[in-house]
């Protein structure tokens, strides 16, 4: 089906389409309806071998989906056992140097084109048995190759009435394949990309700029449908001790054991972001729990941070749009409020978080114009 400018042309639609996705998810649906159209199929998906569980895991269905078969499933996954191409066909063929070709499959079990079906080599009855299930007629299966590895298949099908796929359709899925695999390739190098520029190398954690992304997302939901939001400031006490008598490195593990322990409390509150500002100070950031779930995983921070090695407790502040903090029209506001709650920790000594709306003289402090004689340093929402 389809001459070569028609087939050229489902070439370069593919790649820009995946060219054009932002996130992996739209990458892969992009993958998938490109086939499924370049094929005139009814029917694609995009899996991937997941070597270390031993199985084939589906990242998306596309096109007409049958009972059950869900866009962007969970865990619907089959063992690998269960399709000898994935460890022999794929295998014995490269190791003979030969390419990874696409091969056809037919729901009467008759042989396709190419592949695993040819000599005596056994019929997936798995794949048969799939496509009685769900009506459909045949299937083309390409091997996406990623980095000289097998990284998954294509899997196109076609319902049971339609032309069978042919020796022709084989060859354009494995070049259409190929078009897959650089895309994805490119969508991997583009999500590390993003990763490093909104994570924190040495903790894991997020970074700043990630803390001011959601942070502005997060009050805008407070300002449309008055969404609590709450953040949670942390100083770690003690860092430039450690620094200067035990060396950097030991100072680091350091920043890392309570980068471990931040994240475990925020595991807590629900899709809660877990940050590192920069230096000794981090940020749990909140949007939907109640005040006084977050001031509770704050205070178990506080109790956590006070006993790791070489630690000295960590001064915590809060501010939450649950308590009467006054108006919050910007993000700027809630660090500022944050960030005076955690000033007033750290001077007191506190050994539970101080909240602001809570403590009197937070809301004045962060309201204020900053002046050297009370503060170690501008508040970061005072900052030209």
């Amino acid at each position: 089906m389809g001459g070569d400018d028609e087939r050229l042309r489902a070439v370069v639609a593919l790649a820009q389409a995946m060219a054009a996705a932002y996130t992996p998810r739209e990458s892969w649906r992009a993958a998938a309806l490109g086939a499924c159209e370049a094929l005139h199929g009814s029917f694609a998906a995009l899996s991937v071998w997941e070597r270390d569980r031993g199985r084939l895991r589906v990242l998306v269905n596309a096109g007409q989906r049958a009972g059950g078969e869900e866009e962007f499933p969970e865990e619907e996954a089959y063992p690998v056992h269960q399709f000898p191409e994935i460890t022999e066909f794929l295998h014995e063929r490269w190791a003979g140097g030969g390419e990874p070709d696409a091969w056809v499959e037919t729901a009467d079990g008759q042989p396709g084109a190419g592949g695993p079906a040819r000599g005596a080599r056994p019929y997936c009855h798995q794949r048969v048995a799939a496509l009685r299930r769900r009506g459909r007629g045949c299937c083309v299966v390409a091997p996406i190759v990623l980095h000289g590895r097998a990284w998954g298949e294509l899997y196109v099908a076609r319902p049971a009435g339609r032309p069978v796929f042919g020796r022709g359709d084989a060859d354009f899925a494995t070049v259409l394949a190929a078009v897959v695999a650089s895309g994805i390739a490119q969508t991997e190098r583009l999500e590390e990309v993003r990763k490093l520029a909104f994570t924190d190398p040495l903790t894991g954690l997020a970074n700043r700029r990630a803390v001011d992304i959601r942070l502005d997302e997060a009050v805008e939901r407070h300002r449309l449908d008055g969404t609590v939001v709450s953040l949670v400031v942390c100083d770690l006490n003690g860092l430039k001790a450690v620094n200067d008598t035990l060396g950097h490195a030991v100072g680091d593990r350091l920043l890392e054991r309570f980068a471990s322990v931040l994240s475990l409390c925020g595991a807590m509150l629900p899709e809660a972001l877990a940050a590192r500002l920069g230096g000794d100070e981090f940020c749990l950031l909140a949007a939907g729990p109640p005040a006084d779930a977050v001031v509770g995983v704050a205070t178990e921070l506080c109790d956590r941070a006070a006993v790791i090695e070489l630690g000295e407790g960590v001064a915590c502040g809060v501010a939450s749009t649950g308590d009467p903090i006054g108006p919050v029209h910007s993000a700027r506001r809630l660090f500022r409020l944050a960030d005076a709650a955690q000033y007033r920790a750290k001077a007191a000594r506190s050994p539970v978080p101080v909240v602001a709306g809570r403590d009197g003289e937070v809301v004045r402090l962060a309201d204020s114009p900053p002046t050297p004689a009370h503060d170690r340093r501008r508040l970061r929402g005072n900052r030209p």
